[in-house]
């Protein structure tokens, strides 16, 4: 077990009977399981015996599209159950806690990037899995440990972006979704001009602090001359600080606080919901830290809502405004279930066949991760399309660092903009974080 998780194991296990009775956000279901073909070593058992799969998800966003294929995968299976338990708020510390106590779940959730390897010795070998062969190149890479073997498996592919409304834009008389600095600083005087606000924000999430960050890593990591991923590993070594990356020191600060001086009220109490409901309605002109998955929460509120997709203007290097693409997010097979069989053969059976090729694109409307499914049907994903037949995405660096050192980050990120930090002191303990937390190492 890794060093820093074993030092959490103890007192996890004392709260993990209290926090895995959390009801929280969470949402129980059951259904089955599936066809194919079992990971090596592991055979399925007689397909007439009785098997419960259990489940543990940190995405309620998908709660009816993961019914709606257990559901789907009961014809198939009608032998297998599927538990579903759902959990947003404090899933990462239920999830230790069930670990810690023994008993991880069938099916668990975790970070693609660095937290492959921190929940590598909990996770059923997949290389060599017909899910591994399915998924394109850059998921793949996502879901692989640091020597190669493929731990997780992803939910969908991925886009980060700058959401924009385009009807609040034309009222205002932007023609061009701002690309730099001086152009969003332009784009705000339009936007209040025509009594307009122009950003809607969740700060009171923690989550959303790393989506907005990533871009300007990006960002560093190109006038530095070098890539996000070496970049993110220099912060974790020590061997750099924010000073030394004007973006990150200057610009992104300069970006927090112009989107809570000309953004929605009490920036702190603005969870997620709040801000889709914001954007959705028509309240503000752009949505901060968020992505594709939220496109089907604003049309629900406001079907004829015309949605547009940018990179953050960082700096005043128009090129330096990328979307990002990618895959962060990974389902990991617990390897010492009584049921890794049967949960690799569910999986396989997802990844193949011809229902779970149009399940990501017709049922959870995501951006498929693998390789031959459709494209949904919806605005984002069609945008995005667009936009990298003629730009590269971005980088998707949260993956260079833990969810453990995101977590931080964006509670400190919280007390810089609420007042209690000061932006010095809020570098300084970030870059202690990074060090501190970053790696599993």
């Amino acid at each position: 077990m890794l060093k820093r998780f074993m030092a959490l194991s103890a007192s996890l296990l004392l709260v993990g009977g209290l926090l895995a009775g959390c009801g929280g956000n969470s949402t129980n279901n059951t259904a089955n399981n599936t066809g194919g073909t079992a990971g090596a070593g592991n055979t399925p058992t007689d397909s007439a015996k009785p098997v419960t799969i259990n489940m543990f998800t940190a995405s309620p966003e998908y709660t009816d599209a993961f019914n709606a294929y257990i559901a789907e995968y009961k014809k198939v299976k009608p032998n297998v159950t599927i538990n579903l338990e759902i959990m947003q708020a404090d899933y990462n510390t239920v999830l230790k806690s069930k670990i810690a106590a023994g008993s991880t779940p069938d099916v668990f959730q975790t970070t693609a990037g660095g937290d492959i390897d921190t929940f590598a010795e909990y996770s059923a070998d997949l290389t060599n899995e017909p899910l591994a062969a399915a998924m394109t190149d850059a998921v793949r890479s996502n879901m692989s440990s640091t020597d190669g073997k493929v731990l997780g498996l992803p939910v969908k592919g991925n886009l980060f972006v700058l959401m924009y409304n385009k009807k609040l834009l034309a009222d205002a008389g932007i023609t061009e979704v701002p690309k730099t600095t001086a152009e969003m600083d332009d784009a705000i005087t339009k936007l209040e001009a025509k009594g307009i606000t122009p950003f809607a924000n969740a700060y009171k999430e923690w989550w959303v602090w790393k989506h907005i960050f990533q871009h300007f890593v990006d960002a560093a990591a190109t006038d530095a001359g070098t890539d996000a991923k070496t970049l993110v590993a220099d912060f974790i070594a020590g061997k750099t600080t924010f000073k030394d990356h004007p973006v990150l020191s200057d610009n992104f600060f300069t970006f927090i606080d112009t989107t809570v001086k000309h953004g929605t009220d009490k920036p702190l109490e603005r969870d997620s919901n709040a801000e889709v409901s914001d954007f959705a309605l028509g309240k503000t002109a752009f949505m901060t830290g968020k992505g594709a998955w939220d496109e089907e929460a604003i049309k629900k509120i406001t079907p004829d809502f015309d949605l547009g997709i940018a990179g953050y203007p960082v700096s005043d290097k128009p090129e330096q405004s990328q979307i990002i693409t990618g895959a962060d997010q990974a389902l990991r097979i617990n390897k010492d279930s009584a049921v890794a069989a049967e949960t690799i053969e569910f999986f396989n059976w997802l990844y193949t066949s011809d229902y779970g090729k149009s399940w990501f694109s017709n049922v959870a409307k995501v951006i498929p991760p693998i390789k031959d499914a459709p494209m949904p049907d919806l605005q984002m994903p069609k945008e995005m399309e667009e936009i990298l037949k003629t730009e590269k995405s971005g980088d998707l660096s949260v993956n260079y660092s833990l969810d453990t050192f995101h977590q931080k980050f964006g509670e400190l990120m919280q007390a810089y903009i609420g007042g209690s930090k000061t932006k010095d002191q809020a570098m300084d303990e970030i870059q202690k974080a990074w060090i501190q937390f970053g790696s599993a190492e």
